[in-house]
């Protein structure tokens, strides 16, 4: 028996959603679209994103998130941040995806958004990396899981883990271009034939981060990429398995109701005749 999704953007939570998201699009963006020399919209929305991310968090908790969903999602957090690190000082070894990327396919893309975002702040603070990047990589995350709700829901089986197994290589793919965006107007100085160029055209400026990304690319986004994808293909199956028969036992969202047992006339006599 199908139960209802773990949570899913409603009332507030879902214009919450599209503003911030908005807002982080805009600061992955922004080196394309500034086309003064003089402009520094990158403190704008090192500010901004922080923000827009507790905006929705705070949206989110107002908007009757139900106990077995809080749970669920914080045992899984805790299990994605603690994977992070497993990672640290590997090039693209980064074992958190595919947790991610099952336990959304399982449990909804609103919940998915959810367990990236709140996964990724969590790893911030257990390994001391906080800083402005770590909203860029929160949005980054909770998109890969929001993203899990254009997969078909019907298809099952050996078709099931290919298309997650494809949908990794893509999130892979997808991460690493988002960090590079962010990361890409400060790394590099001002002199170099790949610096980002204030004030240049779109299109030099685009040619200069594709050939940025695509050098780095090989060494972090297809190794990440690989193994994401062979983890969900080795692990997928039993692990799905899994979280739908916890998901099931669960019944989220479905109301917890006290029901008086109230006695016939007929035994409350009984009763009283003994």
């Amino acid at each position: 028996m199908k139960t209802a999704p773990a949570f899913s953007f409603r009332g507030l939570a879902l214009p919450a959603l599209v503003a911030s998201s908005a807002i982080s699009a805009v600061g992955f963006l922004w080196p394309f679209f500034v086309t003064s020399a003089q402009a520094r919209p990158q403190w704008i929305f090192a500010i901004a994103l922080p923000c827009a991310l507790l905006l929705l968090f705070a949206s989110v908790s107002n908007d009757k998130l139900d106990t077995k969903s809080i749970a669920l999602l914080a045992v899984l957090a805790a299990i994605i941040a603690a994977l992070r690190p497993m990672g640290t000082g590997a090039v693209g070894i980064e074992p958190m995806w595919f947790v991610l990327i099952l336990a959304a396919r399982v449990f909804g893309p609103s919940f998915g958004f959810l367990l990236g975002s709140i996964a990724m702040v969590l790893s911030a603070f257990l390994t001391g990396g906080l800083g402005p990047w770590v909203a860029y990589q929160a949005f980054a995350a909770g998109w890969i899981g929001l993203g899990i709700g254009l997969l078909p829901r019907q298809i099952r089986g050996v078709k099931e883990i290919a298309l997650l197994a494809i949908y990794g290589v893509i999130a892979a793919a997808f991460f690493g271009i988002a960090m590079d965006l962010q990361f890409w107007p400060w790394a590099l100085g001002v002199d170099t034939q790949l610096s980002y160029r204030a004030g240049a055209p779109i299109s030099e400026n685009l040619s200069r981060f594709l050939d940025y990304h695509f050098l780095s690319a090989m060494a972090w986004d297809l190794p990440r990429a690989l193994f994401t994808s062979t983890l969900i293909v080795i692990t997928g199956k039993p692990i799905l398995h899994t979280l739908r028969r916890a998901h099931t036992r669960a019944a989220f969202l479905t109301p917890i109701e006290f029901v008086e047992n109230r006695a016939t006339e007929h035994e409350k006599e009984e009763r009283v005749g003994r």
